[in-house]
């Protein structure tokens, strides 16, 4: 062998052996999750080094997202480092850029390790246990960023119970998995609104792989502003409100767009509550600041109820370090008692 040409190998298994390491260590910063949870994210770009790429773990099925031109070029070395340092059981690349630059939510992907079926598993969170598609665009049916929330609202919920009785209501519900938190903890009902029918049928099935009841009243397809009015017009209350909707929804040829229609349902929202309720209010959308956003929340819902008082505001769990500082990583949440 000549030199440059062993010189070039022993180069690149220095690189290789770098970043495993990077990747090794940015996993063991979250090893304590592990108490909790088998689902987080591994490594949220720049703040663990890696500008433009995430990755996070769902069991022993990994995703790595690019976000960057850069890391894609070396997307080999990437998944060559994950799988030494983490031996999945599945693993799937997935590209969130067009070539102009404009971020994907329907992303290319490809199959690093395993087949199309081992892109499917169950996690545990807390006492809970949801299913996961690792092949369903860009999240596998379970929002990582906001595990905390949802286990304090199994904790709420629990609180409401032993007290006499909660009634949840979980809007633009996605996979349910607020409500299934909610109902572990004792919660009698948490009605789940979602404008996916598809979605719904999913939250069906992480009731039942917790044991959970489907009870009547509990599965609404429609627009999220739709239930909201009708609830106000049979005077339901609820213990519990969790208000998660995606940027941009359209239902029936009615659309919903955060900036222009979120405070407003906020304060229709707020009509909702029993005395001493909470009310759970986020928002991905990247263009909100968490401090505007906490005190809008607050604004809407004092106008309602003006007995309202902060409990927090924060953005994304733990392990996404430095959220807030880039677009791909971003969560404004607040909690409002009233």
């Amino acid at each position: 062998m000549n030199f440059s040409l062993r010189h070039k190998k022993i180069v690149f298994f220095l690189y290789m052996a770098f970043l495993s390491e990077k990747v090794e260590l940015s996993y063991k910063k979250r090893l304590h999750l592990l108490k909790e949870t088998d689902a987080f994210r591994v490594i949220n770009g720049a703040a663990d080094g890696f500008s433009g790429l995430t990755l996070d773990k769902f069991g022993d099925l990994y995703q790595i997202q690019f976000f960057d031109g850069e890391w894609i070029s070396k997307k080999n070395d990437v998944v060559e480092g994950v799988k030494e340092v983490f031996n999945p059981k599945f693993l799937v690349s997935k590209f969130r850029l067009e070539r102009s630059g404009r971020s994907l939510e329907n992303p290319e992907m490809i199959i690093e390790v395993g087949n199309r079926e081992d892109g499917v598993g169950i996690v545990k969170e807390g006492s809970a246990k949801f299913y996961v598609d690792l092949l369903d665009t860009i999240n596998p049916g379970l929002f990582l960023d906001m595990r905390g929330v949802r286990l304090e609202i199994g904790r709420r919920a629990a609180g409401y119970s032993r007290r006499g009785s909660c009634r949840v209501l979980n809007l633009f519900s996605y996979t349910c998995a607020f409500s299934v938190h909610a109902r572990l903890g004792g919660a009698d009902l948490s009605t789940n609104a979602d404008i996916s029918g598809k979605i719904l049928e999913k939250g069906r099935a992480n009731y039942a792989l917790n044991g959970l009841e489907c009870r009547p009243g509990e599965f609404f397809r429609g627009n999220a502003l739709e239930y909201v009015a009708w609830a106000n017009k049979k005077g339901l209350r609820f213990d519990i409100i969790v208000l998660d909707p995606p940027s941009f929804a359209r239902f029936k040829g009615v659309n919903f767009n955060v900036r222009e229609h979120l405070m407003g349902l906020v304060a229709d929202c707020a009509r909702l509550l029993n005395p001493g309720a909470v009310f759970m209010v986020s928002s991905n959308y990247s263009e909100f600041n968490l401090n505007d956003f906490s005190q809008s929340v607050l604004d809407e819902v004092a106008r309602v109820r003006p007995e309202v008082k902060k409990i927090w505001s924060r953005g994304q769990g733990e392990d996404f370090v430095g959220s807030g500082s880039t677009k791909d990583s971003c969560l404004c949440a607040t909690l409002v008692q009233v």
